[in-house]
């Protein structure tokens, strides 16, 4: 199961994000980990017990 913003305002949010972001007020390199596709399973995995909260994958050619 996946959610991609839940129940918010994508216009006014993500700015939200981008500006503590940038005043290090939230930790966005500690919500995500990046894995090749053919690590899909262990990305699962990861989210599943909370290794990681936002797994990101990434194709071959986007590396």
């Amino acid at each position: 199961m996946g959610i991609v913003q839940g129940d918010v305002v994508s216009r006014t949010f993500i700015p939200e994000l981008i500006e503590r972001s940038r005043q290090g007020r939230f930790p966005l390199d500690r919500l995500v980990k990046f894995y090749r596709f053919e690590a899909l399973n262990q990305a699962m995995a990861d989210s599943k017990s909370g290794v990681t909260i936002k797994p990101i994958l990434r194709f071959a050619n986007s590396l």
